[in-house]
């Protein structure tokens, strides 16, 4: 349980940090309102439901304790530290009014499409889910199925919240306020995170 609470934790918090997923579904709901708004959130959820999928069936497919195995979760032992330390050093450096590469699609089959292209072409959310399911990849199939499934529900309820929240320039300002501790809270805990596995594989 401790375990789950802790990744839970940091994909949340890594969740937090704006990119280009939070940038399109920002400019569709702004632009186009929070229903249309709610079908790029479905793609990116998805897009990262299928990124989970597959890391967890390719670690899964793995024998625990060979040498694949092993080198894989010092990898993203690696890769959890890695952007730890950019949330670190570059917390505060995110702007919640930045632009998007994007065009903000109008309706809703358009925003899903654009959404779920969004999600697989950022190969950042391979690599991190990557290496939470090279973390975990010890635990009982049960478990991974509940790692994935929150992870699923937490992105898709995520950006439902900012495509509805997008509009109250009070809630964006205090987002803004508190992004700075947040990324740092996140690069800390993605850290501590590796270093915990780090550990258990030393003494393993």
């Amino acid at each position: 349980m401790n375990q789950f609470l802790l990744i839970a934790l940091a994909h949340f918090l890594a969740l937090l940090s704006p990119g280009p997923d939070f940038f399109l579904i920002a400019r569709t709901s702004a632009n186009a309102g929070w229903r249309a708004a709610s079908g790029a959130c479905l793609g990116v959820a998805l897009a990262n439901g299928l990124f989970i999928c597959l890391a967890f069936a390719g670690v899964s497919a793995l024998r625990e304790g060979s040498a694949l195995f092993i080198f894989l979760q010092l990898a993203g032992c690696a890769y959890l530290l890695y952007i730890g330390q950019l949330f670190v050093r570059y917390a505060g450096c995110s702007s919640l009014t930045g632009g998007s590469a994007h065009a903000a699609p109008s309706s809703w089959l358009a925003s899903l499409g654009m959404g779920l292209a969004s999600g697989i072409l950022n190969p950042k959310n391979a690599l991190f889910y990557a290496s939470l399911a090279s973390l975990v990849a010890g635990s009982a199939t049960w478990l991974q199925v509940a790692y994935g499934t929150w992870m699923f529900s937490v992105v898709l309820a995520w950006d439902l919240l900012v495509a509805l929240a997008i509009g109250n320039q009070r809630v964006l300002r205090r987002f803004a306020q508190a992004l700075p501790w947040l990324e740092r809270a996140s690069g800390v805990l993605l850290i501590v995170l590796a270093g915990a596995m780090l550990i258990r594989l030393a003494l393993g």
